[in-house]
Parts: structure tokens; C-alpha cells; sequence
């Protein structure tokens, strides 16, 4: 039997994912996990400390993965130079793996990143693990410099965001295709994005 705080993060991650954020109130939550009041701010406290705590119960078990994969990484390179596909591999799979059985929390990704939230969000759960993959990185591709290095990082992660949350394009793209699957190819494209030139070498 699912317990009472499993229930409400359940509900929670449903409703902000269908109908946002802000437009989702504790009582909708309340109303909707069949639960009393009093048990999501037992538990919770208030809306926002609910969100984090939905985040987190995902967030958690991709950043160590993450991390584990990157020490695999970084343990086979030794003091060599790392490979840039290496590299994104290891910040990108976890990510697609943990899409492929959680497509509720994917929509509430989608919805956060629609709402302008993921910043915070990032700054929250994503900080320590997000600066040791830029540190990765940088020493994956030593010819980009600090401030180009963040805009190509900053194009891979809306990259990510529409391979797992947004609808194609071009009705050419088979949308049916599993997430892991759709993040290897953009491995593969994110990977000759980063090995490009600096702008600067090709004035």
C-alpha cells in the first residue's frame, strides 16, 4: 500500500506536470491524493518545499549516477585528456534513463522549463554535480574559453530539454523512439558542437 507522503508526492508530480506549477494549488493536491491537510504540511510544509521535495526524489538518484559514471569516465583517462562524447555521455544517459520510467516526471520538467522555473531548480538540486560536468568539459575540449564553453553548454542543455520534452519539428522524427536511443544520437551531435572551432580561431 502506497503511504501517505508517497501518495501526496505522486499526486503533486501529476498535477504541477498536467497543469504547472502556479496554476496548481495545495488544495488541488490535497483534494486529488485523498489525504487531510494537515499531512502535507506534516510532511511538506509549504507548495514550494512540496517541489523541491518532488525534484528531489528524481534528482537524487540521477545526480549519483551521474557522478559514478563520470569518476568511470575520468578513471579510464587517467591524466590523458577526456573525451568530449565521454563526457556528455555521462551527464546525458542517467538523465534518459530515468525518462524512459518516468514519463510524469518528464512533463514536469517540461512544464518547469515552460514556466521559467529551471533556474532555480538547477541552483537548487543540480549545482555541484552541474559544475563538475562544466569542469569535465572543459577539460574535454581545452580550446574554448570560459565564456564560450557556458554558451555551448548552455545550447546542449536546451538541446536535452527539447529531445526529451518537446514535440519534433519536422513529422519525419519518429517520436516513438525510446529516450535513451534519442540521447545517443544527440551524444553524437552535441559532441561535433563542442569540438568546433572557437569563435575566435575562425576570424
Amino acid at each position: 500500500m502506497i503511504d501517505t507522503k508517497q501518495k501526496i508526492l505522486d499526486t503533486a508530480e501529476r498535477l504541477f506536470g498536467e497543469q504547472g506549477f502556479r496554476a496548481t494549488s495545495l488544495r488541488q493536491v490535497i483534494a486529488a491524493a485523498k489525504v487531510n491537510v494537515a499531512a502535507v504540511h506534516y510532511h511538506f510544509g509549504s507548495k514550494d518545499d512540496l517541489l523541491d521535495a518532488v525534484v528531489d526524489r528524481k534528482a537524487g538518484p540521477v545526480t549519483v549516477a551521474r557522478m559514478e559514471w563520470l569518476d568511470r569516465v575520468e578513471a579510464e583517462a587517467g591524466t590523458g585528456p577526456l573525451n568530449v562524447e565521454d563526457v556528455l555521455a555521462s551527464f546525458l544517459m542517467p538523465t534518459a534513463e530515468m525518462a524512459q520510467s518516468n514519463p510524469t516526471f518528464v512533463r514536469l520538467m517540461g512544464r518547469m522549463l515552460s514556466e521559467g522555473m529551471m533556474p532555480s531548480i538547477v541552483e537548487r538540486h543540480f549545482r555541484e554535480s552541474a559544475m563538475r560536468f562544466v569542469m569535465a568539459l572543459a577539460r574535454a575540449v581545452p580550446h574554448l574559453g570560459r565564456e564560450e564553453l557556458m554558451w555551448r553548454v548552455h545550447f546542449m542543455i536546451g538541446a536535452m530539454a527539447h529531445t526529451l520534452t518537446g514535440q519534433p519539428a519536422m513529422h519525419m522524427v519518429d517520436m516513438s523512439t525510446d529516450f535513451p536511443t534519442r540521447v545517443r544520437q544527440l551524444v553524437k551531435f552535441l559532441g561535433a558542437g563542442f569540438r568546433a572551432p572557437a569563435e575566435r580561431e575562425e576570424n
